[in-house]
């Protein structure tokens, strides 16, 4: 019997099956079986064995007698990209960089290029715009340079020999859901597509020490787009966030092999491209309004940066039968689990009330050291009460209605002091370890609310 000529991909996981089906027999994910064409088995076995001959030309040695090599990282002239990298981009390491359209990947990597193309050539390599299109971006943001090199090509064969003719400093690829390979016969963007390109590349990088950044386009639910393996196969994972309502952008590691993760990165996109942020804290904190009920400031840490942000929340009668409970830049579970214990533990009617609380400047909180604060807005604007303007709030609530304590308090803590703060509501853990003046410490939600809206 003649195998088949065709099969059915999971774009999310990649398992495959000779027949379409609704719902993915590997992950159980609806409607992402798409028909590929199957490859022919004799190319397959070449392949592998290709593969298992070079894995074989290794051979097994001694970890401690291996000699290290401390490659002097290339910084990209972004500072804050740079921070996020761990002080710069390593040698042959691959970087993948998701975010939702329009955010601002193609701005970022293009000023990055433009940077390290004054020490050396980089090739920029385009699947989605033509030549003219890249250099009229590059001249408005300022990156033009005659060793910027530009090529609009979606193979993978003629990316590869481009490379070993210009052998550039760096390379950036964008986006690799529009490269392909002859050797699968296959839809560019395609599971099987995405991670041969994937694979192909960072062997590349890894074989002539060439910095690389791989562009993502991104799922509605937020993921990069291809297999889940490709966040595993590179070195760096870093996602664009923001608002494209908002002029600021977060550039946030999840991944990162030679540096911290959930270090973050601040800019602000302009007509002339993304600017750096270096004090976050004082602009998300520029335009807070004094004596608002509902507004609280918090002190996140992500990394090593501690960044202060304004926390605002307003509770209003419902309208309706049922009330509404609106979060931005919070976990709404999160939400939900913290209005039960305001209910329950300090006694606030929230049932008839509309719940709405938003992270002012873009930004998403992703610790529970904001509980405290979250709590506190929502009671202040309950209680049509302020919280005190030089109040810094930090703390996790538990279900018992008990607050605990965060880590790095200390490092929260002298942030909001360079910003002027004079009264901290912290934890009566952490309390204890803190010298600085004006701390207060609170051992439930209903003691932090009592002194807070005293």
């Amino acid at each position: 019997m003649a195998a088949p000529r065709t099969r059915f991909v999971c774009q999310a996981c990649g398992a495959a099956t000779p027949k379409w089906a609704g719902r993915c027999p590997g992950c159980l994910e609806w409607h992402t079986l798409v028909e590929e064409a199957a490859p022919a088995p004799g190319r397959v076995a070449m392949a592998g064995a290709r593969s298992l001959g070079t894995l074989g030309a290794a051979v097994p040695e001694a970890v401690t007698a291996v000699p290290p090599q401390a490659e002097p990282r290339l910084t990209t002239g972004v500072g804050e990209l740079d921070r996020v990298l761990g002080g710069g981009v390593v040698p042959g390491s691959v970087v993948l960089v998701g975010g939702d359209p329009g955010i601002g990947k193609s701005t970022l990597m293009l000023q990055v290029a433009g940077h390290i193309a004054k020490r050396g050539a980089v090739l920029y390599v385009s699947g989605e715009e033509a030549p003219h299109q890249v250099a009229m971006r590059a001249e408005r943001l300022g990156a033009a340079d005659p060793r910027l090199l530009v090529l609009a090509e979606t193979r993978l064969e003629d990316i590869a020999a481009r490379i070993d003719e210009t052998k550039p400093r760096a390379l950036i690829l964008d986006s690799v859901q529009t490269a392909y390979t002859s050797r699968i016969e296959s839809a560019p963007g395609s599971v099987s597509q995405v991670r041969e390109v994937a694979a192909a590349l960072i062997g590349l990088a890894k074989a002539r020490s060439i910095p690389t950044f791989l562009v993502g386009h991104v799922t509605k639910e937020g993921a990069i787009a291809g297999p889940r393996v490709l966040e595993h196969m590179v070195d760096t994972v870093l996602y664009f966030e923001g608002d494209r309502g908002h002029a600021y952008r977060v550039v946030r590691a999840v991944k990162n092999r030679f540096g911290a993760t959930n270090e973050i990165g601040v800019f602000e996109m302009k007509a002339e491209g993304l600017a750096e942020v270096e004090n976050p804290s004082a602009l998300f904190l520029a335009e807070r309004p004094e004596g608002a009920t509902g507004s609280v400031v918090v002190a996140s840490v992500s990394g090593t940066r501690p960044i202060l942000v304004e926390l605002q929340a307003l509770v209003s009668p419902a309208s309706y039968g049922t009330a509404r409970r609106t979060a931005i830049g919070v976990d709404t579970g999160r939400l939900a689990l913290l209005l039960a214990v305001l209910e329950k533990r300090a006694g606030l009617a929230l049932a008839m009330d509309d719940v709405y609380v938003n992270v002012v400047g873009g930004i998403r909180l992703d610790e529970p050291a904001a509980d405290l604060g979250v709590a506190l807005a929502v009671a202040s604007s309950q209680r049509e009460v302020p919280v005190d303007a030089g109040t810094l709030v930090i703390g996790e609530v538990g279900l018992a209605g008990e607050v605990r304590a965060v880590q790095q308090v200390e490092t929260r803590v002298a942030e909001a002091v360079k910003l002027g703060f004079t009264r901290f509501l912290v934890p009566a853990a952490n309390a204890e370890k803190l010298r600085a003046p004006g701390v207060v410490g609170v051992r439930t939600l209903r003691d932090a609310i009592a002194r807070a809206l005293a």
